[in-house]
């Protein structure tokens, strides 16, 4: 599984990063924790509160995103999106 990951300052991609994790042995849920956090660290980022919404979101569209609001420490952009990729 691939997770890209885009950070965006207004309409702007201001960094973008994916990564690659083939954990086949471990539930999905648990390879895309393991991935987010990653992504997150190589983005040099701090890890997002996930959401009812970023599950229904990720379930229909293999994407997802992440608003200011979700991050508990301040943050310089608007929006951190995910996106699976098989």
């Amino acid at each position: 599984m691939f997770l890209t990951g885009k950070l965006y300052k207004g309409t702007s991609l201001i960094k973008e990063l994916k990564i690659n994790n083939d954990n086949s042995d471990k539930p999905f849920r648990d390879v895309l924790e393991d991935s987010l956090i990653g992504l997150c660290r190589q983005l040099d980022i701090p890890v997002p509160i996930w959401l009812d919404k970023n599950t229904s979101e990720l379930a229909r569209h293999r994407k997802t995103v992440f608003l200011r609001d979700q991050f508990v420490e301040k943050v310089e952009y608007d929006k951190f999106e995910i996106k699976i990729e098989f």
